[in-house]
């Protein structure tokens, strides 16, 4: 979703490649290049020239800034370095929060979920729910959208879905729905209640009522705006129309994960002073999680986000049996079962483009991912719908594909797909065995890996038995 942002600052980056100081020429003519793709990303033009200015003004201050210290060592600079280093600090600035993301009362902590229909806030609801029993809460959901046809039973799905409560009254309206949880919430022993609140297609007088009446009757210690990553610069007046009635606490930024051109991320805070606390993508519930400023600029700038990465690797990943999945891998024992056990996991992190969007490829592909890499989740259900149509046999032996192709034709009719499909995904896998068992077999400094060595003393003393005992023994 960030390309066309990336784009500019990796064109700002390449207008000052080999220069060793910035100017005031030199600065204005990459900042074009970065005005532009702000624009084109739909960041808020007074959002996009505040940021412009204190880049420069900064820049400008940094002209003779061309060595740094490290580690007790000189490092020269470039021109380049040091206004990408500026503008992921700026970008920092624009997003960041300080302070806690969600503020808990002593007694029941009331949180309103606000928003226009469409932006995911029944969804986020859930989400949000989710993530706070996580942190030791007991929440209430409380479906009080009566506007929208099935939003009741929508949010009694997710509820059940994630094993908790939500409260509804059949004939009664939104203000008698959430003034009435209260007392619910004292009943079940729940010390959170989620108020998901009724949605429109546009900011009206009416719906802004309605929610001041809720906001009123309940007194509620947040109010999160749902916001749509993929509406631009709606995303502004949209904010800026819900705080000036309700005084919104924080927002909600949903679809990441989308064709979004990335501008209410950069936009929001900076034009209503509300900052992004979570982010969600996807539709299913643990896909949430806290917006870290950090991450999201690296992104920006085509840097990507390692520790977000990590994040969503941790969620999904066994730590044991990575291990012994590598040590199988390296010893050249990796079989289609255990590929496919892979692919699972990597569904579960996410869709493709968002991992590939925290990959750090800046440094690796300079000129970013070509436009011609198609990065297809469909890819990776059509590789599944292959093995799953394998016999345990085949799985464990893909030669057996190639000694009999009548087992591709099976395959293939199984799996809806040509049988050339099947064989270039089994030529695949045993070139990447083969690959991963050489370099099991040729450690070299991968030796030096903490574990590898490890890895590499087991598999010898494997091949020691095997061979007949330790060397030197009867």
């Amino acid at each position: 979703m960030f390309d066309t942002l990336a784009r500019g600052f990796r064109q700002a980056r390449n207008r000052l490649a080999g220069l060793t100081e910035l100017t005031e020429s030199n600065i204005d003519s990459a900042l074009r290049e970065v005005r532009l793709s702000l624009l084109e990303a739909d960041v808020e033009m007074g959002v996009t020239k505040a940021f412009l200015a204190r880049v420069k003004e900064k820049a400008i201050g940094q002209t003779h800034t061309n060595r740094v210290k490290h580690a007790g060592e000189a490092h020269a600079v470039s021109a380049s370095d040091i206004f990408i280093k500026i503008c992921n600090d700026e970008l920092i600035s624009l997003m960041t929060h300080e302070g806690e993301l969600v503020k808990f009362s002593p007694g029941i902590t009331g949180i309103m979920m606000v928003g226009l229909q469409g932006s995911g806030k029944t969804t986020s609801t859930a989400k949000l729910a989710r993530w706070l029993e996580k942190q030791g809460k007991k929440p209430l959901l409380v479906a009080a959208d009566m506007q929208r046809p099935a939003a009741v039973e929508q949010l009694k799905v997710l509820g059940g879905q994630i094993k908790m409560p939500v409260f509804n009254i059949p004939d009664g309206t939104p203000v008698q729905i959430c003034a009435a949880a209260k007392d619910e919430a004292k009943k079940l022993g729940r010390d959170v209640i989620l108020y998901d609140t009724a949605g429109r297609l546009a900011v009206d007088e009416e719906l802004m009522q309605e929610l001041a009446d809720i906001k009123s009757k309940t007194a509620p210690d947040n109010i999160f705006l749902v916001i749509d990553a993929m509406i631009g610069q709606d995303s502004v007046k949209t904010a800026r129309a819900f705080n000036e009635k309700l005084g919104i606490s924080g927002v909600v930024l949903t679809k990441l994960d989308g064709d979004a051109r990335g501008g209410a991320a950069i936009s929001v805070k900076e034009a209503t002073g509300a900052p992004i606390l979570f982010s969600g993508v996807g539709e299913t519930t643990d896909k949430f999680e806290e917006f870290r400023p950090e991450g999201m600029a690296s992104r920006i700038l085509g840097m990507g986000d390692v520790v977000g990465l990590m994040q969503d690797f941790e969620e999904v990943v066994d730590q044991k049996k990575a291990e012994r999945d590598a040590e199988r891998m390296l010893s050249g024992e990796f079989t289609l079962e255990d590929f496919l056990d892979h692919i699972r996991m990597i569904q579960k992190m996410g869709s493709l483009k968002d991992l590939v969007d925290k990959l750090p490829l800046g440094g690796m592909l300079p000129g970013g991912i070509p436009d011609n890499v198609n990065l297809d989740d469909k890819e990776l259900v059509r590789i599944e719908a292959i093995i799953q149509s394998m016999t345990k046999f085949e799985r464990k032996d893909p030669y057996a594909l190639v000694r009999e192709p009548k087992r591709v034709e099976r395959i293939s009719s199984g799996s809806g797909t040509k049988p050339e499909q099947v064989t270039e995904l089994v030529q695949k896998f045993v070139f990447m065995r083969q690959m991963m068992g050489s370099l099991g077999q040729n450690m070299g400094m991968m030796g030096k890996i903490p574990g590898m060595k490890q890895m590499a003393m087991a598999r010898n003393a494997k091949k020691m038995m095997a061979g007949g005992g330790m060397p030197g023994m009867g």
